[in-house]
């Protein structure tokens, strides 16, 4: 019984690996020493001391968890240069003290969410300034270049360390996806399951704050609708369900001769081959047709390849959207459904083995379906 009740205050494990804890560490160990370097250099060892408790916190937050809301560039920047202003505010009005610094912490933290720069080491930058004595009051306004210069070191580095260790700072939003066919309708793979919707609703039944970003939490939930799909799917890979006699072209093809082994075998693309039987580009019927919007008849007939023989290494696209013989069908049910594709490639060794298209795909998924249940 005890046991168990103790076991509650103990947080799950971490996801992360010992590799990202030892990367982490070392990024923020030389950021702070950087910055204090660099303070010491411009303002002395005394203030420097007195203002680098604040920096182990934000080191921890910008180098260990870079991706989160706290971590961001304008998060410690701001929330540095808020609880600097108010201290100094409060030290005008009232004299230093543990009351006046706790309330100054307070007044920060209100200012920093509508400011959208909470970042939990600005209020120890209030608790800092009011309580580090003489050296620091003594330079009133002042006190914001060393301050902000601190906040702006530590950033620096984090900028450079964590994107040359190949995780990406500052966590930039995600973009909407891209609207092939510019009409109000959502995404194939959203009108299904959770909606963006959904998960706003959620947020704001919360009511509390949640320490990761709306677009990682969105992400999370996206990725856990996969791995859901993908358990209850089976092992369906793309070299089970493609088609193995591929029609292929190669870059000398016309467009006469493409238009014709599309209508002749009802595609919508060819690949495209090299003559080392490399693929080097894919065409598709909207590649041949094009959209010459407002274009003379000599355009069209330019563009079917009657007024001269265009070649398809003028038309097809490049470089080609690819998978491998052993990707589950759920990895392909977003590239044909979202990204506008007709179908994709299969290669082995980079060589082509077969292509997966919609119909393939479809008719996965409805076998499976009767298969669950039956």
């Amino acid at each position: 019984m005890f046991l168990s009740w103790f076991s509650s205050f103990l947080p799950p494990a971490l996801s992360t690996r010992p590799k990202e804890w030892v990367r982490a560490a070392l990024g923020a160990s030389l950021g702070i020493l950087l910055s204090a370097l660099l303070c010491r250099q411009l303002f002395g060892s005394e203030i420097t001391l007195q203002l680098i408790g604040p920096l182990g916190a934000s080191a921890i937050l910008l180098f260990a968890v870079p991706s989160g809301p706290l971590a961001q560039p304008w998060s410690i920047v701001g929330s540095y240069f808020t609880a600097t202003l108010v201290a100094l505010a409060m030290v005008h009005f009232f004299s230093p003290s543990v009351t006046s610094a706790s309330l100054a912490v307070g007044i920060s933290l209100v200012l920093m969410c509508p400011l959208r720069c909470l970042h939990p080491p600005g209020g120890a930058v209030a608790l800092c300034v009011m309580l580090g004595g003489p050296s620091t009051l003594d330079m009133g306004v002042m006190l914001l270049y060393p301050v902000l210069l601190n906040a702006l070191c530590l950033l620096g580095c984090a900028l450079l360390y964590n994107n040359l260790t190949r995780v990406r700072y500052p966590k930039s939003h995600v973009s909407a996806s891209t609207d092939l066919h510019h009409t109000q309708d959502p995404p194939p793979q959203q009108r299904v399951g959770i909606t963006s919707g959904d998960l706003d609703q959620a947020l704001a039944e919360m009511g509390a704050f949640v320490d990761v970003t709306r677009e990682d939490l969105e992400l999370i939930i996206r990725a856990t609708e996969k791995n859901a799909l993908r358990r209850s799917m089976g092992d369906i890979q793309a070299g089970q369900i493609m088609s193995r006699d591929v029609q292929c072209a190669t870059p000398e093809t016309t467009l006469k001769q493409a238009l014709r082994m599309l209508k002749h075998h009802h595609l919508k693309t060819l690949p495209v081959l090299d003559e080392e039987r490399q693929l080097v580009g894919i065409a598709s019927l909207s590649d041949l047709i094009g959209h010459p919007l407002g274009a003379g008849r000599r355009t069209i007939l330019r563009r079917l390849g009657l007024g001269r023989d265009q070649l398809l290494q003028q038309v097809m696209s490049s470089p080609v959207t690819c998978v491998d013989s052993s990707t589950h069908v759920v990895e392909l049910i977003p590239l044909l459904s979202g990204e506008g594709l007709h179908c994709l490639p299969v290669l082995e060794q980079g060589e082509l083995v077969g292509v997966v298209t919609q119909t393939d795909v479809i008719a996965a998924l409805h076998r499976d379906l009767i298969m669950h249940l039956g």
